[in-house]
């Protein structure tokens, strides 16, 4: 039980390395993109990122490196990845700019459910599966989508593939946010405010 205790806020981890080396990809992917307009760069960065989300969850969980930072970064890692992308191929015109401003939408949408979960102690939920699957998706969706920008029979079957990837993604993504929004209200309604401690 100590060992599980001591594990938890640890930072230099092997999964965190992975999680800070995911950030530092975001900025590099759209100067990719928008500047150098290196495309095959830039579509290996994201499989190496896709890679790499995989990995620090499975070797957090094989070498019991969880950690609370490791909670917070894996997430912000992907959602940044998919901002970033959305972004690109929305200025690149891959994609209409309505579905660039639905996914980040729906994180507003959570963002702005976090003032009231504090309300009863907690700063975040658990990740739901359906999130899991809905940036599993996505993270196949934009390359493919990338993959599709040119001519020719390999580009055509990535766009087929990169829009179903991409519509079932983004419907998973606003069900599990909505989802996300019930649960929220759920807890408001069962869970009582923390007493605060008396001081001195």
């Amino acid at each position: 039980m100590q060992e599980v205790e001591r594990t938890v806020d640890r930072v230099w981890t092997v999964p965190n390395a992975l999680s800070m080396l995911r950030l530092l990809g975001v900025p590099l992917f759209l100067w990719l993109v928008l500047v150098a307009k290196a495309d095959g760069w830039a579509l290996g960065l994201l499989m190496v990122s896709g890679i790499t989300d995989w990995l620090d969850g499975f070797l957090a969980r094989k070498l019991n490196q969880r950690s609370s930072l490791g909670e917070l970064l894996d997430p912000i890692a992907d959602r940044l990845y998919i901002l970033a992308v959305v972004v690109g191929l929305a200025m690149r015109d891959i994609i209409p700019w309505w579905v660039a401003l639905l996914l980040p939408l729906r994180d507003v949408l959570l963002w702005m459910l976090v003032p009231f979960l504090r309300t009863r102690g907690y700063s975040a939920l658990p990740v739901h599966f359906l999130g899991k699957a809905a940036t599993f998706n996505l993270l196949y969706a934009f390359p493919l989508l990338l993959l599709g920008d040119g001519d020719g029979t390999l580009a055509t079957l990535a766009q087929v593939f990169g829009w179903s990837f991409a519509f079932w993604g983004i419907g998973l993504y606003w069900w599990a946010g909505l989802l996300y929004a019930w649960q929220v209200r759920v807890l408001l309604r069962t869970t009582p405010r923390p007493r605060k401690e008396p001081d001195g």
